[in-house]
């Protein structure tokens, strides 16, 4: 699965506007996603959390390993 050009910053904009204080589920940043009319291409949580999981291993995001996992996009606190 190969992650489409813009994913990322797709989910890092919305966050941006949201500014949780606290790491989200992949759930519930599909529900800001779609919250913001930027569902199109995020047809499920997994997807979400694929795309974040893919950043994280380049430093971009944090993976809390909690059940169910959170994540935090350190740039935007």
């Amino acid at each position: 699965m190969r992650i489409r050009r813009g994913e990322f910053e797709r989910i890092r904009s919305v966050l941006s506007e949201e500014d949780p204080e606290e790491p989200l589920t992949a759930r519930e940043i599909l529900d800001l996603l779609e919250e913001h009319g930027e569902e199109t291409g995020f047809d499920s949580a997994h997807r979400v959390a694929t795309v974040l999981g893919r950043r994280a291993q380049r430093g971009d995001v944090e993976v809390i390993r909690d059940q169910p996992y959170r994540y935090r996009v350190p740039e935007l606190q």
